[in-house]
């Protein structure tokens, strides 16, 4: 008796609910940028990061990286900068071998209804007369950028080429 009275309940329950009420796992928001790494040398050919780490100011935790030539890190929702580290050899002890890369990305917002259950996301442009800026100092390991895609809608394509 008691199973049918929670079958009863549970049907009535999730009777009201519509498709707008739960917001599908699968349904994309905010994209993050998507970064490949390339050989300095060889700009052709993509190339793994070892150890990388990266952290916006201010924050104690970020996310690492090995192995991979190709990351997704999120910008700001709520300002057209984001300043993040990048640390060679920063997601590992000691912190005496680091080497921080400060980048500074210059964009645009734009925010987009996506439903009610999963309310806005937010839509970057980069910048077309300063898109990136990597703060210069005297063992910079990242030799340069390429913005291959300004409009950030997805995380399907590659957005942004680093060089090392």
């Amino acid at each position: 008796m008691k199973k049918i009275i929670l079958i009863l309940l549970a049907s009535f329950f999730f009777s009201g609910c519509e498709k707008d009420d739960i917001c599908d796992a699968n349904t994309p928001t905010t994209p993050k940028v998507v970064l490949e790494f390339y050989d300095v040398a060889n700009t052709t050919t993509l190339k793994n990061v070892t150890n990388l780490g990266i952290i916006a100011p201010g924050f104690t935790n970020g996310f690492g990286f090995t192995a991979t030539s190709k990351i997704k890190v999120p910008l700001k929702t709520f300002q057209d900068t984001s300043i993040l580290h990048f640390i060679q050899n920063g997601s590992m002890d000691p912190a005496t071998d680091d080497n921080l890369d400060e980048i500074t990305f210059n964009y645009s917002r734009k925010t987009v209804f996506v439903s009610r259950a999963c309310g806005y996301k937010t839509l970057f442009t980069l910048n077309t007369t300063n898109p990136i800026t990597i703060t210069p100092d005297s063992n910079n390991w990242i030799q340069s950028v390429i913005v291959s895609q300004p409009n950030i809608e997805n995380e399907d394509e590659t957005h942004i080429k680093i060089y090392f």
